[in-house]
């Protein structure tokens, strides 16, 4: 007994030194202090698996992903956004961060309706000549699923090849066997950050949440929709309404990057050769960057450039979210953009679709922003999913990621950074066409519910960084 005594005071101190020299949030590395020194084996378990520090940790090696880099440059499109763009920094500090510059020459089609997207994700994937590469967080085992796994199998039987990627935590209750037939069949299935232990494993709170589909290195999609029949018949409290993007030209190449660099990162191969980046002609005028994020990152890439341009915006910022439970450095850019009289919109959903506890978390965010003039709008109609910022008419970004603690800070995500005026303005349309289907939060109102449900509220906020 006192050797399991002295082994665990050890485990104990052992972890308490790397709390504080790891350099966290202040308020952060006390939290875990004190959960060690006063919750015993609990507070142990908790920081086992919550409170690993992947920084300094990489997905892919510098010198791997250079490699990759190299392949991806596309010297016809190079070119930087004018100084006078309004949000020319934001490229700058994503270009220097990440090694993805702004590529032009893109043309975009935005979906809100699932069957439009599906449709033609799988009329380009039929006719692919040499590679298919599919990843999402969820594939159900459904007909739409099933849709699509026959089809990638058919494409592997004539000689293409198919490869899927699925996260593995939030596919834990698909049977397996669906996978297997697929992998049975041709197609080289991988699933990402493998759990054997679903309640200890150190990377469960690590999910990859993109959604990436790259057709023959030409033709991409990414968004916020997964692959599942919910998404085109709806849930119990409505339609399911999200937002992708199918793109055409030099930037499919950096969701190349972020695709290969997941691959190498759960299969140990990497695939740095041209066969898989075509180096295409311009397709549109559209300028954008495709940006990855992740825990094992050195920077939050995705946040800093959402919190820099709220920073840079003048006139509105308009954002849908399924879920609100934002980072300090995001609440507080986003209250001082109202405060400082930009019209600051925010659209989430009147019910959430996977469990009370995050919409209460959400919601006691909400007082926050209320009291400083943002419009917060309810959206009543399903289940609002879409993941997009639009600012000024002159920028936005469209991706898989959440304003949530998990998106910004948690989980590997893509999203596209888009300098383009007229497909800026369709995302406004589109935002203020939803607005018809919501209710607009009267700060009074918010004010004047119950106490009780703020006490739940408050107590679901305590754990939203796990949610």
């Amino acid at each position: 007994m006192e050797t399991l005594q002295l082994i665990y005071a050890l485990l104990i101190v052992g972890c308490l030194i790397i709390v504080i020299t790891e350099n966290h949030n202040p308020r952060t590395s006390i939290s875990w202090i004190l959960a060690l020194l006063f919750l015993p084996v609990l507070g142990l378990l908790l920081y086992f698996i919550f409170g690993k520090d992947h920084r300094y940790e990489r997905i892919i090696s510098d010198e791997e992903k250079g490699q990759l880099m190299t392949l991806a440059q596309q010297p016809q499109a190079m070119g930087k956004l004018s100084e006078n763009h309004p949000y020319h920094s934001v490229s700058k500090l994503l270009q220097k961060a990440s090694d993805s510059p702004v590529l032009s020459g893109n043309r975009v089609k935005v979906f809100t309706l699932f069957s439009e997207m599906m449709n033609d994700m799988m009329s380009d994937i039929s006719k692919a000549k040499h590679h298919v590469h599919v990843q999402f967080f969820k594939i159900e085992d459904d007909p739409v699923g099933r849709a699509l796994a026959e089809l990638l199998i058919r494409k592997a039987a004539e000689g293409v090849e198919v490869r899927l990627m699925y996260d593995d935590a939030a596919n834990i209750m698909v049977n397996r066997n669906f996978y297997k037939y697929m992998s049975d069949n041709g197609v080289l299935v991988q699933s990402f950050l493998k759990v054997h232990f679903p309640f200890i494993d150190r990377d469960i709170n690590c999910r990859n949440h993109k959604k990436i589909v790259v057709i023959d290195g030409i033709i991409g999609y990414t968004g916020g929709m997964n692959v599942a029949e919910r998404y085109e018949k709806g849930i119990k409290i409505g339609i399911w309404r999200d937002t992708h993007i199918r793109v055409e030209g030099p930037a499919v190449a950096q969701l190349q990057v972020s695709f290969l660099s997941d691959w190498r990162f759960s299969t140990g191969k990497l695939l740095a050769d041209a066969q898989y980046f075509a180096q295409t002609l311009p397709f549109g005028d559209i300028k954008m960057q495709i940006i990855s994020s992740g825990p094992k990152q050195h920077w939050q890439l995705i946040m800093q450039g959402m919190v820099q341009a709220i920073a840079l915006s003048k006139r509105y910022i308009y954002i849908q979210s399924p879920y609100f439970l934002p980072t300090e450095p995001l609440l507080m850019a986003l209250r001082n953009a109202a405060l400082s009289g930009v019209d600051v919109r925010l659209m989430i959903p009147y019910r959430g679709d996977d469990g009370q506890s995050t919409m209460q978390a959400s919601h006691s965010f909400l007082q926050e922003i209320l009291e400083v003039g943002v419009k917060v709008y309810s959206y009543q109609k399903g289940y609002m999913h879409a993941k997009v910022m639009v600012f000024d008419d002159e920028f936005c970004t469209i991706g898989s990621t959440n304003i949530d603690f998990r998106s910004l800070e948690q989980d590997f995500e893509v999203n596209a950074f888009i300098y383009d005026k007229a497909l800026s303005i369709k995302m406004k349309e589109i935002f203020l066409e939803d607005e018809k289907d919501c209710l607009l939060i009267e700060p009074e109102a918010w004010q004047q519910r119950p106490r009780l449900k703020k006490i739940r509220e408050s107590l679901a906020r305590l754990i939203s960084p796990l949610l």
